[in-house]
């Protein structure tokens, strides 16, 4: 045979996914650097803010697990307590941080300034919003009340431990697809601020959007971003889309704010029948 008939879909653009910390809310993402820090000095361990912020985006246990494996941090632990890190360890250690994270959440559940915009952006396309995240489902549960205050409440949220694995594997945006009655996975679009996040919608099959400014990957809040020298500024966002763009991110925004253009883009990818 000469031909072979390959399928492809022109249809609009159905969903968003959007990830919660750094994304969404919480500009910076400072809630589990806050908790991390603050467990780690509780047994005498100094931690960086790097240490912590290596493991973003991951299940929180998971993420425990990435710092204690940092060379200085696991150093560190065997110096104060004669063994290395171990299992054990990051059961207990992840218990405390449970308990830490619910006193702690609520201060940062502020949605970031221009969600609100682009929310109605969505509603105006017809566009169905999911949500995944690295929080376990009892975190979630004291971020969402505040975060409705705020009017921010998606259509699906899936959590880590509601699927077999968090990220970097698909289960929460297959998930989400479920939930919101969508399909082909090239009418979603994933959007978030770590590298775990580009990881999880690509192996998804989704279309990603990296976001550069308003989360870990700069971890500054927004007054620290806006005194920053433009020069510094712009090198550093540079710095930061190349590593998005080298995990696979089809783009890269500043914020939240810079979502509406890019997604006109993927609309008309979409009608020429490209795909992730």
């Amino acid at each position: 045979m000469e031909f072979v008939f390959q399928r492809s879909y022109r249809g609009p653009l159905k969903a968003v996914i959007l990830d919660w910390a750094g994304t969404t809310i919480d500009f910076g993402s400072f809630a589990p650097v806050a908790v991390f820090l603050r467990l780690f000095d509780r047994h005498g361990i100094s931690v960086s803010k790097e240490d912590v912020r290596s493991g973003m985006g991951l299940m929180k246990k998971d993420h425990l697990r990435r710092i204690l494996n940092r060379p200085a941090v696991a150093e560190a632990w065997q110096q104060m307590l004669g063994t290395p890190p171990s299992e054990a360890d990051v059961e207990r250690l992840f218990a405390e941080f449970a308990v830490l994270q619910t006193e702690i959440l609520r201060q940062y559940a502020l949605p970031i300034r221009g969600l609100a915009e682009t929310l109605a952006d969505l509603s105006r396309r017809k566009v169905k919003i999911g949500s995944t995240t690295g929080y376990l489902r009892e975190m979630m549960d004291i971020i969402v009340p505040e975060a409705e205050k705020h009017g921010y409440k998606p259509n699906a949220l899936v959590c880590p431990d509601e699927v077999p694995a968090g990220r970097p594997y698909p289960w929460m945006v297959y998930q989400n697809l479920i939930q919101l009655q969508v399909y082909p996975a090239e009418a979603a679009v994933k959007v978030g601020d770590t590298l775990p996040d580009i990881e999880e919608g690509l192996n998804a099959g989704l279309w990603t959007v990296g976001l550069a400014l308003s989360g870990n990957l700069l971890g500054l809040s927004e007054a620290e971003v806006a005194a920053l020298p433009a020069e510094e500024l712009a090198a550093q966002r540079e710095a930061i889309a190349e590593q998005l763009f080298q995990r696979g991110a089809h783009f890269v925004i500043d914020g939240i704010w810079d979502l509406p253009p890019v997604l006109d883009e993927i609309q008309a990818r979409l009608r020429r029948g490209e795909r992730p």
